[in-house]
C-alpha cells in the first residue's frame, strides 16, 4: 500500500523543517533562478526552476536505487562529474559578464530567451553538482532505516516531498527577482554590477564544487 512508503509523523516533521531551512539557504540553484529571471523574465525563471526540480527528482532516484553510491565510489567518475559541474558554472559566469543583462530584460517576449535552454540550464546545474549527490546520499538516508523493507519507496517519497516543500520558496525567489528586474531595467549601471556579482557567485560555487571530496 502507498501508506507503507510514508514515514511516521515525527520523521515527517523533522524532515520538513530541515528541507525548509535548506530551501532558504542560497546555493547554485537559487543563484541561477535569480539570474535567469532578472535577465530574461519570470517565465524563463520558472522554466529554470522546473529544470532544477527535475534534477532533484533524478538525484532522488539515483540515491534510492544505489547509483549515486557507485559514482561517488569511483574516483574517475567523480572527478569527471565535478569537473563538468565546475566548468558549467564557470561558463555561466562568463555568460553573465558577456551578455549585457539590461538588454536581455528589454527583449522579453521575443525569441531571444529560450524556455528550453533555461530548462536545460537548471537541469545541468543540478545534475553536474557532486555536492548534491553527496548531500542526498547523506541526508535522505537519515530519515529511513536501512532495515526497512520499504526503504526504496520511502526514499523516493521523501525526495518528492522535499521538492513540494521547497517549491513555494523557489517560486517566491523567482517572483521577487522578476519584480527586481522591473526596477533594474531603469538602472543600467546597477544591472552591470549585478551581472558581475552573479558571475563572482557562480565562480565561487564552481571552485567549491571542484574542491569537493567524497570524504
Amino acid at each position: 500500500m502507498f501508506t507503507d512508503y510514508i514515514p511516521g509523523l515525527p520523521v515527517m516533521a523533522t524532515f520538513s523543517l530541515a528541507v525548509f531551512l535548506l530551501a532558504i539557504t542560497p546555493g547554485p540553484d537559487m543563484t541561477l533562478w535569480m539570474s535567469r529571471t532578472i535577465r530574461d523574465g519570470r517565465a524563463i525563471g520558472l522554466m529554470t526552476l522546473l529544470g532544477t526540480n527535475l534534477g532533484i527528482a533524478i538525484h532522488t532516484l539515483l540515491v534510492a536505487f544505489g547509483v549515486s553510491a557507485l559514482v561517488v565510489a569511483s574516483p574517475v567518475a567523480f572527478l569527471v562529474l565535478k569537473t563538468g559541474g565546475a566548468g558549467y558554472l564557470l561558463w555561466l559566469a562568463i555568460q553573465a559578464v558577456r551578455n549585457r543583462s539590461v538588454l536581455a530584460v528589454q527583449k522579453v517576449g521575443r525569441n531571444d530567451a529560450s524556455a528550453w535552454r533555461a530548462f536545460l540550464n537548471g537541469l545541468w546545474v543540478n545534475l553536474l553538482n557532486p555536492k548534491v549527490i553527496i548531500f542526498f546520499m547523506t541526508f535522505l538516508p537519515q530519515f529511513v532505516s536501512v532495515r526497512d523493507p520499504h526503504v526504496t519507496g520511502k526514499l523516493i517519497f521523501l525526495g518528492v516531498l522535499s521538492i513540494l516543500i521547497a517549491l513555494p520558496v523557489a517560486i517566491a525567489v523567482v517572483l521577487g527577482a522578476n519584480g527586481l528586474a522591473d526596477w533594474l531595467k531603469r538602472k543600467p549601471q546597477v544591472m552591470r554590477v549585478v551581472d558581475y556579482v552573479f558571475a563572482a557567485v557562480f565562480s565561487l560555487f564552481a571552485v567549491r564544487i571542484f574542491l569537493t571530496q567524497t570524504r
